[in-house]
């Protein structure tokens, strides 16, 4: 416990219209601070286009030049600041101030209960008022009855930490009538009781199901629910190597991968996971649609990594993040016709920032309306993955049965959620 000065983290606006903003942070160094900062930038919508990371072991700077992944994108730069600010380790130790941590206990989780008539894009667009809100999705569950209304269930937290207040749940409320207009029937929030922790599983998929999304490898040439696109088969290539010899105590680490979002989150997660320290490293710009990333990296323990396994497992793990960090499926659930999109949380069991706002987002632009969906958790091939299930509406400019068309939403879907 301590005190992080406001200087810790600093965000300059461009010079001029269209330039990144530039984010440094300067702090007490932790293994997996750049992994926690670029999850952060990740959810607040926002894309990295080059980045500097300096550390000898004790204290840490990063420099990284972001911009909003979208025109349309409200980014409140203080908020971002206090998020960041919130995540690096203190500087001055509390048993000099009579003054608790920041954030110390965790935040509660509220249900948003809201009820609705359906209609093409509702979950979207209430999915971008939680995001504008600053409020994260734990789990939905979100069902469709046979008279068309929609009654949904969300479990929030509130990143403010302002959500027990009237005021702040009154805003909630506020916005959602606004955008849903004369469709939403009612509004309720409360504090989430035992049914959020009943729905932390999800519904079980089948042994087949399970074994295509959850594979390690996803072969282009089988005609797979799954494949990619050939243009997007041609970008799926990725180098990672490692070189000892140009550092008596750190192992270069090399990256050339196509770019996407989330590319630099995807690296730190999994080094984080694998208890690998940054050095240092520098993140280049994207050259025709590559990126390119070297890093000077040890053990946790302070040494280089000289086995060559245990090298090799580091270089496969990391491309298979790079080149699936998200799997997208089209599968039969009984008569209807369901979307799965699944991504590996980290060791610490948290998941991908703004995974449900894109699927919903690529799904409304589709003009396909989701009957029901759910957030799950499940647990194959040793590790916990993040689940996300939508069952789809036939009523749509579709044939859902058509594997054509299953491949185009796949398509569209894998697209949204890589920034591509």
């Amino acid at each position: 416990m301590g005190v992080t000065s406001d200087d810790a983290v600093l965000i300059e606006k461009g010079k001029k219209a269209g330039d990144p903003y530039v984010i440094t942070v300067n702090c007490p160094d932790k293994t997996g601070l750049a992994c926690d900062i670029c999850h952060t930038i990740l959810e607040f919508g926002l894309y990295i286009t080059r980045g500097d990371i300096s550390t000898d072991g004790i204290w840490c700077y990063i420099v990284l030049w972001v911009i909003p992944h979208s025109s349309s994108c409200v980014v409140r730069w203080m908020n971002l600041k206090e998020r960041l600010l919130s995540i690096c380790p203190p500087s001055i130790p509390s048993f000099y101030l009579n003054q608790p941590s920041p954030r110390a206990s965790s935040s509660p989780v509220y249900l948003l209960k809201f009820c609705s008539r359906d209609r093409r894009g509702l979950l979207h667009d209430v999915t971008r008022v939680l995001d504008e809100l600053e409020h994260a999705i734990q789990k939905v569950k979100v069902t469709t009855t046979p008279d068309g209304c929609v009654v949904d269930l969300f479990f929030i937290k509130d990143n403010l930490e302002l959500l027990h207040t009237k005021a702040r749940q009154d805003e909630t409320c506020e916005r959602l009538y606004t955008v849903l207009g004369e469709s939403c029937i009612s509004c309720e929030l409360q504090l989430a009781g035992p049914q959020y922790n009943n729905l932390h599983g999800i519904s079980s998929l089948s042994p087949l199901v399970a074994e295509e999304l959850f594979r390690f490898t996803l072969s282009d040439k089988e005609p797979r629910s799954q494949a990619l696109s050939p243009d997007v088969t041609e970008l799926k290539k990725a180098s990672v190597k490692t070189d000892n010899s140009l550092s008596p105590v750190h192992t270069l680490l090399q990256i050339n991968c196509v770019d996407h979002k989330g590319f630099l989150y995807d690296i730190m997660r999994t080094l984080k996971d694998c208890n690998i320290q940054i050095a240092y490293g520098r993140f280049l710009p994207v050259n025709k649609g590559s990126r390119d990333l070297d890093l000077f990296i040890q053990h946790k323990g302070g040494k280089k990594i000289v086995d060559p396994e245990k090298q090799d497992a580091l270089c496969s793990r990391l491309k298979l993040e790079l080149l699936h960090p998200l799997r997208v499926l089209i599968t039969n659930r009984g008569p209807d016709t369901e979307l799965l999109v699944a991504n590996p949380t980290e060791l610490s069991g948290r998941g991908r920032p703004r995974v449900f706002y894109d699927v919903t987002f690529a799904l409304k632009n589709l003009g396909i309306c989701i009957f029901l969906a759910e957030i799950g958790r499940h647990s194959a091939a040793d590790r916990e993955w993040e689940v996300y299930r939508f069952l789809l509406d036939e009523n749509c400019n579709y044939q859902l049965s058509s594997t054509v068309v299953r491949n185009q939403i796949v398509d569209k879907v894998r697209r949204t959620l890589m920034g591509w």
